[in-house]
């Protein structure tokens, strides 16, 4: 059983998502928030495996509250997508800095939904490949107020680093398997290190801290970034 918190503002659109999940097989709403520092409570007394995150909301927006539950969660951390109007929010590159799992557009079809819960449930991205390139594409042209430098991939191995790039062009832990003829065990401890290495905390973070070191370029061929 997957267990869900709803988060929303808007009391309609927070019961009809529950609704929808309630009546699906596997899945479980165990709490719904009207803002984020209901968000926050909840995540702490209910455990949820996932968490849908409006990311517009008074008193502490999706954001905020997306990084403190992640930040509190003591073992492993719930997965937790972004619900948003617009596909390039301009708060959605930030989620994801956070430690976002990805996005969901509230237009999004309700079999679709459901199933992007289950995906991100098993530790993948939740949105395409092509959408996951446009959306790192808009926000490493803008200029961004960094919070630091470039994340040092100094620390990981030439397969690690190979993992993370494929990991930022949006595949999958079976096709990166594939790819680099691996079996997908061995995929996944070399994401979980370079996330440990790297000190992140969610697969799109992952994709995130890639393009910003310069391993994978937007609208051109990967370059592996030279260790300093």
């Amino acid at each position: 059983m997957i267990t869900v918190l709803v988060v929303d503002d808007q009391v309609l659109i927070r019961a009809g998502l529950s609704a929808l999940i309630s009546a699906a097989p596997g899945l479980e709403v165990v709490g719904q928030a009207a803002n984020g520092h209901e968000a926050v409570a909840l995540a702490g007394s209910t455990r949820p495996d996932v968490i849908l995150m409006d990311i517009r909301m008074p008193g502490l927006d999706g954001v905020r509250a997306t990084e403190r539950i992640l930040a509190a969660a003591t073992d492993t951390p719930p997965r937790i997508l972004i619900l948003t109007t617009f596909d390039l929010d301009e708060y959605v590159y930030a989620a994801l800095r956070g430690g976002a799992s990805g996005f969901l557009l509230k237009e999004t079809p309700p079999q679709r939904l459901l199933a992007a819960i289950e995906t991100v449930a098993e530790g993948e991205l939740l949105f395409a490949p092509t959408v996951t390139r446009r959306l790192i594409e808009a926000y490493t042209r803008r200029d961004r107020d960094p919070a630091g430098p470039p994340p040092d991939l100094g620390a990981l191995t030439a397969r690690e680093l190979e993992v993370l790039r494929l990991v930022a062009r949006g595949m999958t832990n079976g096709e990166i398997a594939d790819t680099l003829v691996l079996s997908e065990a061995t995929v996944k401890t070399h994401i979980n290190r370079t996330m440990t290495k790297l000190n992140l905390c969610s697969r799109a973070q992952a994709v995130v801290a890639a393009y910003e070191a310069g391993l994978v370029v937007p609208h051109g061929s990967a370059r592996r970034r030279q260790p300093s």
